[in-house]
């Protein structure tokens, strides 16, 4: 049903054109989230206001809408999606207050969950829910979701934790509990409503079975159904909401603020990994540890251990392990080192009688402690990595009384067995009974889909209603479990849950289906495809994790979106359907807007570089061969025509003047469709060809200097107060350490080739870049000396085959750190420095190493908040540059405080000092300046 022409005037209104979305590209990009449903929405409004929400849903009650609210999407039970009105946070739901040191903390619902701890750690504190996608998932979707993680347990999760809370109804009506004036008035206009809220609550506390059946539910992990426990906690009708709202997947209300109490991150902490001969055993000593000093202990089926044992890192005896062998990973967390110890004691004496296959001692190593979390971590994407192109990876999640946990595993291993699901693995938070269970399915057939069903009625009936457990622990019941809530709650439990919809939600506008459905076939429809689309990016499962290190993510597409509207289009292809609409929509918001920088690999559970898609398609869109090769085999020629290029753009700023030269050279890249690169304030001036000196024979050490080609050719701005060049500073620096620095030979004709891939030119990039490593291995004296890299990107592209050559190359980050640090004394500067961490720089492993850099230098450093890209890539800041505006949009605010800026890469910095307001400068500018040689 098409969406009421009112509702769409007033939303035109309201809402403007570049925060509405309802063509075809944008509905399907918004129709996935992280789990296996599809729907597609009729209409996205990206909000930006409070104001506009209420505003949205006092319409969407006027005309009968349905709304689904969205935080990060990375839901795993289909909350996130809708075929009606998707409405999404926009960039102004960021906003946080720090209070009492830490000890409480008010979030908006669009701040990422390890944002917040970062926010908090410089106190000791963090919020209570951990959840393992807590680096891209938002507040909003956690208190939604009640999600809890491995440490959290009960005690911690949003609902125990909460503080304060501010709401809008489905009717518009808003309430913040921690603002008397809003209470107040929503008393006066509400209080039909706290009435009814006050009367279900006393009716549920004097219905003693019932009121005992829920406090039995929530000593569990529970998040099956409506937070029925509100009704029976507290008495206090605004109290009674606040807890409702925790937990009900948008389903009661909208939540525009809440405030947590904080719980302590103890500092110290130890791991262990204990692997015991069978399931019984481990799960008798999960019964054991309760009552021990562990923050964290998760179980791991012989599967599961299986799934990760060939990976780099893993123990060569997981490999060997018995059949029925079933692993605890233990951590314990202390204020202090001793007290840690004391702990580590207790825990091992208690675990003294248990018959042990194999363990690793519990240790305090970071590396150690991350690579036996890796095990854990690692078994959800091995699934993903493995499964058969088309199907997805479906992830359950259920509590048993922890006193039943051995025989609860072994019956769903049983039921894995029934159901032919072969390759599933079963892992989880063993403290609280807490299992998790990986499985692949196809749905493209009925066949197939029929499985399904069966195994998840087997599954209900074993732990709702055999052992009284949850059938959602913490993932959400969504709508894959809506059909089960009142299997596993009984009926009069689940009338009441409607009762609270319909008081809350009269209409039913507020994500139907989800959570409560009154469709018993609900988690059979709407299942999304998982079409071959490309063996670079088969194995996404969707998760979203991939999306806050992405730049054009809210300009255009994310990773994520890039992959699903890639594999519609061959979907589409493969079906006969004509797919020139949207590929040529497809051509500018996934491709061209593209930075390529890989990022996203990064944060993807299955590794997936989304960018190396894109340069891929931009490949076969290549085709001006021809010209590539003509660059490629006259390099100089070609950096002579850059420099002349830059020199008629500084006569044409002395001619006009920057104001009007900036607006003449934005129309003509408008115009031009980019081919026109856009002058800005930034735009670098002509450098002079670096000349050519043989070595001589003295006694200092040597360093080859490679200067990219963009530091060869690009001067600073003319507005830069800094007018030495890179190559000038970074000699200097490299002298002044007591270094012979060497220059290759024929260097004008030298590139690692990067630019010629960034284009989809790969023979030629692959031809740039052997070239180059044969002239670095000449200058080197066959990789006898250290090569320095003035650029981190081209670093990157010449490290990418380790162990190809024997060249020890290095970017300006670890050079310095290794071969300068007891070279030079450092006097650090008062002058707050900003730093940008390049893509480059995050692959190469430095990103920490610079930032620890800056602090040597400065005895103030910025390091702005949610920006991994700066989006100019490569050439994208002159060609494309709404992709820079929009990865450094928060820029300006963030350094405003600093008078200058750091980075490693000279094309990066010209986008950086653009829309940051300060100058930007290789790390070497601010070294060079506190350092003098020390004396020997």
């Amino acid at each position: 049903m098409s969406l009421p022409a009112a509702f769409l005037s007033d939303i035109a209104q309201l809402i403007p054109k570049n925060r509405r979305f309802d063509d075809p590209l944008s509905t399907l990009a918004f129709g996935t989230d992280a789990s296996f449903y599809r729907l597609i929405p009729q209409l996205v409004i990206r909000v930006e206001s409070e104001d506009e929400v209420v505003a949205l849903l006092q319409w969407a009650q006027r005309d009968g809408v349905p709304v689904t609210f969205r935080a990060a999407g990375t839901s795993l039970s289909g909350q996130a999606i809708s075929d009606s009105v998707l409405i999404v946070l926009g960039d102004n739901w960021n906003g946080r207050e720090i209070r009492g040191q830490g000890m409480q903390i008010r979030l908006q619902p669009g701040v990422i969950g390890a944002q917040a701890n970062a926010w908090l750690a410089p106190f000791g504190r963090k919020i209570g829910p951990d959840p393992a996608s807590i680096q891209a998932c938002k507040i909003g979707g956690i208190v939604a979701n009640n999600s809890s993680g491995m440490c959290c347990g009960t005690a911690q999760n949003t609902y125990h934790t909460l503080a304060g809370i501010r709401l809008v109804l489905a009717d518009g009506s808003r309430l913040d509990t921690e603002d008397a004036a809003s209470i107040t008035v929503f008393r006066n206009r509400h209080g039909a409503l706290l009435e009814r809220l006050a009367t279900l609550g006393r009716q549920t506390r004097a219905n003693t079975e019932l009121a005992a059946r829920i406090r039995h539910k929530y000593r569990l992990k529970n998040t099956t159904g409506l937070s029925l426990n509100a009704l029976v906690d507290f008495d206090d009708p605004l109290e009674i909401l606040s807890h409702l709202l925790v937990g009900s997947e948008g389903t009661l209300g909208f939540i525009s603020a809440v405030t947590y109490n904080t719980v302590v991150d103890h500092p110290n902490k130890a791991s262990a990994l204990i692997v015991f001969p069978n399931v019984e055993t481990c799960c008798n000593a999960v019964t054991v540890l309760k009552t021990q000093p562990v923050s964290a202990v998760e179980l791991l089926d012989r599967r599961s251990l299986r799934s990760v044992q060939n990976k780099p890192g893993m123990p060569a005896f997981v490999q060997h392990l018995s059949k029925s062998a079933c692993a605890l990973l233990i951590e314990s967390r202390a204020a202090s080192p001793s007290l840690l110890r004391e702990q580590l004691a207790l825990i091992m004496k208690a675990l003294a009688c248990f018959a042990v296959e194999k363990q690793i001692d519990f240790t305090e190593d970071p590396v150690e402690n991350a690579r036996l979390w890796a095990i854990r971590k690692d078994t959800f994407p091995a699934v993903g990595a493995v499964r058969k192109t088309g199907t997805t990876v479906i992830i359950e999640d259920v509590t048993l009384p922890v006193e039943q946990l051995a025989i609860g595993v072994n019956r769903l291993i049983a039921l894995f067995d029934k159901h032919h699901y072969d390759e599933a693995i079963l892992f989880g938070h063993a403290l609280e009974g807490n299992l998790h269970f990986v499985f692949t399915q196809g749905f493209n057939s009925a066949e197939e889909i029929t499985r399904y069903q069966a195994f998840m009625d087997d599954v209900a009936q074993l732990v709702a209603v055999e052992f009284g457990g949850s059938l959602k622990a913490e993932h959400g019941t969504g709508r894959n479990m809506a059909p089960f809530v009142e299997l596993e709650w009984g009926r009069e439990a689940y009338q009441l849950m409607w009762q609270l919809k319909r008081l809350l939600d009269p209409n039913g506008i507020l994500n139907p289906d989800v959570v409560l459905s009154e469709d018993p076939q609900i988690h059979l429809k709407h299942l999304k495809p998982l079409p071959a689309a490309d063996e670079l990016v088969d194995k996404c499962i969707e998760c979203g994790f991939c999306e806050p290190v992405c730049p054009s993510k809210g300009l255009t597409l994310s990773p994520r979106q890039r992959i699903v509207i890639w594999r519609d289009i061959q979907a589409r292809k493969r079906a006969g359907v004509d797919t020139a609409e949207l590929e040529a929509a497809f051509q500018y918001q996934g491709i061209d807007t593209c930075a390529a920088t890989g990022l996203c690999a990064q944060r993807c559970p299955v590794g997936i570089n989304t960018g190396d898609l894109m340069k891929k398609l931009r490949s076969r869109d290549a085709d001006r061969t021809k010209t590539s090769e003509w660059l490629a085999t006259h390099f100089a020629t070609a950096l002579q025509g850059v420099r002349f290029t830059l020199h008629v753009a500084n006569g044409a700023r002395m001619l006009l003047g920057a104001p009007r030269l900036a607006k003449l050279s934005a129309q003509m890249s408008r115009l031009s469709k980019g081919q026109v690169p856009q002058w800005t304030n930034a735009m670098p001036q002509p450098e002079k060809a670096i000349r050519f000196n043989p070595a001589v024979t003295d006694e200092r050490p040597r360093v080859v200097y490679l200067a990219a080609c963009v530091s060869r050719a690009m001067a600073p701005s003319a507005a830069d107060k800094e007018q030495m060049s890179l190559y000038e500073k970074t000699r200097s620096l490299l002298e002044k350490a007591g270094y012979q620095v060497v220059i290759p030979e024929n260097l004008e004709s030298l590139c690692c080739g990067q630019p010629f891939a960034s284009k989809g030119y790969a023979e030629q990039a692959d031809h740039k870049r052997q070239e180059l490593i044969g002239a670095l291995l000449q200058a080197s004296r066959g990789g006898l000396d250290p090569i320095y890299c003035d650029t981190s990107p081209c670093t990157l592209r010449l490290v990418q085959n380790p162990g190809e050559t024997c060249l020890d190359l290095y970017d300006p980050v670890r050079f310095i750190r290794t071969h300068l640090m007891d070279r030079l004394d450092f006097t650090p500067q008062q002058a707050p420095i900003a730093v940008h961490v390049t893509c480059s720089t995050q692959h190469l492993g430095e990103s920490q190493a610079l930032i620890d850099l800056a602090r040597r230098c400065a005895n103030t450093v910025v390091i702005p908040e949610g920006i991994h890209c700066c989006g100019f890539a490569g050439d994208k800041g002159f060609t494309t540059p709404e992709l820079n505006a929009h990865a450094l949009r928060s820029l300006n605010r963030a350094v405003h405080s600093c008078s200058e800026g750091i980075s490693t890469s000279r094309t990066c910095e010209i986008g950086l000092s653009q829309h940051g307001g300060i100058d930007y400068h290789g790390l070497v500018y601010l070294v060079d300046r506190v350092t003098k040689a020390r004396a020997h």
